[in-house]
């Protein structure tokens, strides 16, 4: 599968747009696009979704390292992949845009705002082009699309002012339709703000699609991960506005490996008969009161109580936890975890994480690191008897360093973690 990176000058400059319009117009050309996210990103992956019709794969050096990455690229399906950057291409210690692009050798095209300039879109390409070569990285800066441009004399004076070698892919025209509106984790969820078709269309028409196919590759192949055999193991996983933040990778692996069965706490579901449970993030505190009276809540409480392995991460471990406490209204949660936990204004943790084991425990043996990433805007304080699974190397983790609640044969952590890492293998071979 070819595959191409669009990748930002800086954050905010219009990443997610282009790459639905790119999508959009593939899509409508009969291109079956797979769309991918450079770093650990669950809401931008769900408007590709939304406009390819299918999931999108998370690509991240620091979650998967190199071959990792490759083969998360390798079991994507469609005749393009279509990689939406991080940040600017450079930005991110552990896992840049550059880093993606040049793990799986793609060509890069920058989205450069091009809203009050034409010859200085032409010298930022031609800087960032410079920049990768100067500083050793073998990236190619194959050409631009300009976000904001109009046509006329302001398209033809970008397109002029380019230099031999960077190509002109198009252009995103300055509309207010194309804006998604956001929330404190980001842009909302493809499903509640889709851009509009005829949008999207209107935009396609001013990409320059053929172009795009033509400059595409193939990442070199990459290392088989070792096979695991499938087991018997029936692992309920929550999957509602509550619980929607999931690697497609992570419920691939736990289909490999057991029998998934999905259900929707917040919908009034009961848990399902199974081996284990899966908790994993989401918007907890925008359904808190659904989870208050939720039967599957209640049954996930009584049921980690007589020893039945669960695994929350960041949402779930908020569902797991005794209280939530949200513009001053506290719900009663499961209170399985000895955490009472508040929401804020300003997120409290963004970063990659690396975590150490201190014992065994669901997603690690005792020593071991695992990697992952946290984005929350919630704070749990905990009992002073509270034990803890992990130390955090990198991150913030729950509290004073440490990570992963325990209690019972339940696991929390703020820590959302990759399949790559092994961690749901660890899981399923727990149960």
């Amino acid at each position: 599968m070819n595959g191409v990176v669009l990748a930002g000058t800086r954050s905010g400059v219009g990443k997610t747009v282009a790459t639905l319009c790119v999508i959009h117009a593939l899509e409508t050309s009969g291109i079956s696009v797979q769309p991918a996210k450079a770093g650990p990103d669950f809401i931008d992956p769900s408007h590709h979704e939304h406009v390819a019709g299918q999931g999108s794969r998370t690509l991240d050096r620091w979650l998967q390292g190199a071959d990792g990455l490759r083969r998360n690229y390798y079991r994507g399906n469609g005749d393009l992949c279509v990689v939406e950057g991080v940040m600017g291409l450079y930005d991110g210690d552990a896992s840049s845009t550059a880093m993606v692009a040049k793990a799986l050798d793609l060509p890069v095209v920058l989205v450069v705002d091009a809203s009050a300039g034409m010859e200085s879109v032409a010298a930022t390409a031609l800087g960032f082009e410079r920049y990768a070569s100067t500083t050793g990285r073998d990236i190619d800066v194959a050409g631009v699309i300009a976000q904001r441009a109009h046509g006329g004399r302001h398209e033809s004076g970008i397109r002029e002012a380019l230099p031999e070698g960077i190509t002109y892919y198009g252009r995103i025209p300055p509309r207010e339709e194309l804006a998604i509106p956001d929330r404190h984790l980001g842009l909302q969820m493809g499903d509640e703000s889709p851009l509009p078709q005829e949008v999207l269309e209107h935009a396609g028409d001013h990409l320059r699609i053929d172009a795009l196919m033509d400059v595409a590759r193939a990442p070199p192949p990459p290392a088989r991960m070792p096979d695991r055999s499938s087991t018997d193991e029936r692992i309920a996983v929550a999957r509602d506005g509550a619980f929607r933040f999931y690697y497609p990778a992570t419920i691939e692996r736990l289909r490999a490996r057991a029998d998934v069965c999905p259900f929707a706490p917040i919908e009034g579901d009961d848990l399902p008969d199974c081996d284990g449970v899966y908790l994993p993030g989401g918007y907890p505190e925008l359904h808190a009161a659904a989870l208050a009276d939720s039967p599957a809540i209640e049954q996930v409480a009584e049921q980690a109580a007589d020893g039945l392995p669960v695994f929350g991460e960041c949402g779930g471990l908020i569902a797991l936890s005794e209280t939530l406490t949200t513009d001053d209204e506290t719900y009663e949660m499961a209170g399985v975890l000895p955490a009472h936990v508040r929401m804020h204004d300003r997120y409290q943790a963004l970063d990659h994480v690396e975590l150490r084991a201190r014992t065994d425990t669901h997603t690690a043996t005792a020593g071991e690191t695992i990697r992952g990433h946290e984005f929350h805007y919630s704070s749990a304080d905990v009992d002073s008897d509270a034990r803890f699974a992990f130390d955090v190397e990198r991150g913030d983790g729950i509290d004073d360093g440490r990570d992963g609640l325990m209690e019972y044969d339940t696991l929390g952590t703020y820590c959302h973690v990759h399949p790559e890492s092994g961690a749901f293998d660890a899981f399923v071979d727990r149960l």
